[in-house]
C-alpha cells in the first residue's frame, strides 16, 4: 500500500518520503488486491449468545459482545432469533451498558475504482475501519486511506475519541478528489439517520393516555425532559405533583426513573407532554370525603395575601381564612399582622366546595368567643368603663374589653347642648364611663350612653332639699286620689291624695321640662296666698292649676324619687 498522505491535516514530510505515484495507480493496486478477495470482510460474522426481551447479545469475536435490538432484528430478518444462530452485523460504538451497538444493514466495501465513484455519487453507506487518531480527526481504511473529521465522527466527548480506533464503522464518502488525492468520509450523518429512525419508531409506538417508563435527562426550572426510549417528553412542573412546587429541581433530578402518563402528543411539532400527578388520586377528592363543616383541624400557613391567609390542610389542598374570620375583637388589615408562613394553626371548617375546589376556614372560631359573656358582664343598665378607639360623625366607639366594643351615639354624649361632632366633647384614647343602653347581637356591639350619667335637675333638687322641708308646687294633674306636682323646671312629683285632698302619699318624681321658670315662680307666689287661705277656710279638694304647699316626706337620690304630702 502506498504511503500517499490523503489527510490534508498532516504535513507531507510526517512519514517516509512521499512516493511519486498518482491516485489512479493507488486505485489500480487496490483493484488488483481486492478483485478476488472474499466478501467476508464487509461485515462481522456474529453468533447469538443471549436473547433478552428487547435486546439480543451477539459474540462478534471481540472481548466485548455486541447488542442488537429486537426491533432491528425484525426490520431486516425473517423469523425469530435463536441462540447459536449466525448473523452478519456491523459494529458501532459502545452504548451505555458497555456493549457494541450492532446493525444488520448490509454494508459493502468498494471493490474497484468504479464502485468507489458509484458510492460517492449515490451517497451509499460503505464499511470502513478506523486505523488511527490524527490531528483533527481519524484515518479510516476503506480500501484507500480516507480522512474522517472529528466533527463528523459522531463522537461528542473528546475523551471518547480514542475508543473509536480499531472499530468497524459505517460511513459515506463526502469528498473524492482524484487530482488532489483527497478522500473524506462522514459517519455522523449515518448515526443521526439511525437515531432518527429509532425516534420515529419510538414516537409511533406512543399514544395519549398510555403509562410509560422514562428516565429524567434534563431538569429546568419549568419542568424536566424525560427519555422515553429514543424520544423525549416534557414533564411540566405543574404536572409533577398536586402540591405547589416553585422549581422542578425540588422534585426530580437527572437520572431519576419515573412512571408517567402521556397526556398529549403533538404530531406536527413532535412534542410529548407528560404527567406524574395524574397517576395519583386527586387530593381534592380525598378532601371532600374527609372534611365536613364544623370540623376543627390543624394546618400550615402556606401563603399570605391582601384578603386573607391560605392554609395547607393536606398536600395539594389549601383552605382560605378570610380577613373577616381572623379575629373577634381586632380590625385586621392584613393577615400578616396575626399569622406568618410556615406557622401551624388550628382552624374550623366553615364551608367545603368540592366543585370549585375551595374550602373556607375560620381562625377566630377556634378561639373562645368573648361576645357570649356580654349579657353577664355588661347587662343593660350597668355602668362600663373603656377607652375611645375611634370617632365618627355619628358617634364614638369604646373598647370595653378584648373583643367587646360599644358605641356612644352622638345624641347620647351630653345633656348640655347639641354638638356637631363627637370630637367636640371626646378624644381618641380618652377613658370614659358609660351606661349600657342596649345589646346589639347582630352587629356584636353595645349601645352606650354618657349623658345618662350626668347630674339632672332632679339630682340638683334632691341635693338641695331634705325630708320635712315645706315647698311650694303647682298641681299639674289630679286624677282621683293621685296628683302630679311641678316643683321646678324639670322636677315633677306625683302625689296620692286623701278625701278632699288634705294629704298626699308617695309622690314620685318624673323629669320633664318646664316652659318658663320665671312664670312658674310668679304663679307660685301669686297663688300661695290663695292656697293658704283655702286650707285655713277648709275649701274644697285641690284642683289642677292650683299652687299649694307641700311637705317633703322622702328623697331617694338613687331612684331619683321625691315623696310629698300636702302641708296642713
Amino acid at each position: 500500500m502506498s504511503n500517499v498522505n490523503l489527510d490534508p491535516s498532516l504535513p507531507a514530510d510526517s512519514g517516509s518520503p512521499q512516493e511519486e505515484t498518482s491516485f489512479a495507480d493507488i486505485l489500480s493496486t487496490f483493484e488488483k488486491q481486492h478483485t478476488d478477495a472474499p466478501t467476508g470482510g464487509q461485515t462481522l460474522n456474529g453468533t447469538i449468545v443471549s436473547i433478552r426481551p428487547d435486546v439480543i447479545l451477539i459474540d462478534i469475536g471481540r472481548k466485548i459482545e455486541g447488542s442488537l435490538t429486537v426491533a432491528k432484528w425484525h426490520d431486516t430478518q425473517d423469523g425469530e432469533p435463536t441462540v447459536g444462530a449466525q448473523i452478519a452485523v456491523t459494529a458501532g460504538p459502545r452504548n451505555e451498558e458497555g456493549f457494541y451497538e450492532l446493525s444488520t444493514l448490509k454494508v459493502e466495501r468498494p471493490k474497484d475504482w468504479s464502485s468507489l465513484q458509484t458510492a460517492y455519487a449515490e451517497k451509499q453507506i460503505i464499511a470502513g475501519t478506523v486505523t488511527e487518531q490524527v490531528k483533527g480527526g481519524f484515518r479510516v481504511e476503506i480500501g484507500v486511506r480516507a480522512f474522517l473529521p472529528a466533527s463528523r465522527s459522531g463522537v461528542r466527548e473528546v475523551d471518547e475519541m480514542p475508543k473509536l480506533v480499531g472499530q468497524e464503522i459505517q460511513c459515506r464518502i463526502t469528498k473524492l478528489d482524484v487530482d488532489k488525492e483527497d478522500v473524506v468520509v462522514d459517519r455522523r450523518s449515518i448515526l443521526e439517520e439511525e437515531e432518527s429512525r429509532r425516534r420515529q419508531q419510538a414516537f409511533s409506538d406512543l399514544s395519549e393516555g398510555a403509562v410509560v417508563h422514562g428516565r429524567v435527562r434534563t431538569v429546568m426550572d419549568f419542568g424536566a425532559f424525560l427519555d422515553l426510549g429514543g424520544v423525549d417528553g416534557l414533564l411540566h412542573i405543574g404536572e409533577m405533583s398536586h402540591t405547589r412546587i416553585s422549581k422542578a429541581s425540588e422534585f426530580v433530578k437527572p437520572g431519576d426513573e419515573l412512571e408517567v402518563k402521556i397526556i398529549k402528543i403533538d404530531s406536527a411539532t413532535r412534542k410529548i407532554s407528560l404527567s406524574l400527578k395524574q397517576l395519583q388520586e386527586d387530593p381534592w377528592a380525598v378532601a371532600v370525603r374527609t372534611y365536613n363543616t364544623g370540623d376543627r383541624i390543624t394546618g400550615t400557613v402556606s401563603r399570605l395575601t391582601d384578603f386573607g391567609a391560605f392554609v395547607e390542610l393536606m398536600p395539594g389542598v389549601d383552605g382560605l381564612i378570610h380577613l373577616s374570620e381572623l379575629s373577634w375583637d381586632k380590625r385586621v388589615r392584613k393577615a400578616g399582622d396575626l399569622l406568618k408562613v410556615g406557622e401551624r394553626v388550628e382552624v374550623v371548617i366553615l364551608q367545603v366546595n368540592g366543585a370549585d375546589r375551595r374550602i373556607s376556614l375560620g381562625y377566630k372560631q377556634a378561639l373562645d368567643d368573648p361576645w357570649e359573656a356580654v349579657p353577664l358582664h355588661f347587662p343593660v343598665g350597668s355602668t362600663a368603663e373603656g377607652s375611645i378607639t375611634n370617632l365618627t360623625p355619628f358617634g364614638a366607639f369604646v373598647m370595653l374589653s378584648d373583643g367587646i366594643e360599644g358605641m356612644i351615639h352622638i345624641s347620647d354624649i351630653t345633656n348640655e347642648k347639641r354638638i356637631d361632632h363627637p370630637k367636640d366633647k371626646l378624644a381618641k384614647g380618652q377613658a370614659v364611663k358609660a351606661v349600657v343602653l342596649e345589646i346589639d347581637n347582630e352587629r356584636r356591639r353595645l349601645r352606650l350612653g354618657l349623658k345618662q350619667l350626668e347630674p339632672t335637675t332632679v339630682d340638683h333638687y334632691i341635693s338641695e332639699h331634705h325630708p320635712g322641708e315645706t315647698v311650694s308646687g303647682r298641681l299639674l294633674e289630679v286624677q282621683g286620689s293621685r296628683a302630679r306636682v311641678e316643683l321646678g323646671e324639670g322636677v315633677i312629683a306625683t302625689c296620692q291624695l286623701k278625701g278632699a285632698g288634705e294629704q298626699a302619699l308617695t309622690p314620685k318624681v318624673v323629669v320633664e321640662k318646664s316652659s318658663d321658670v320665671s312664670s312658674l315662680s310668679a304663679m307660685l307666689a301669686a297663688r300661695w296666698k290663695q292656697g293658704g287661705e283655702s286650707a285655713v277656710q277648709g275649701k274644697p279638694a285641690a284642683r289642677a292649676g292650683e299652687v299649694r304647699s307641700f311637705r317633703i316626706s322622702n328623697l331617694d337620690p338613687a331612684k331619683k324619687l321625691i315623696e310629698l304630702e300636702l302641708a296642713s
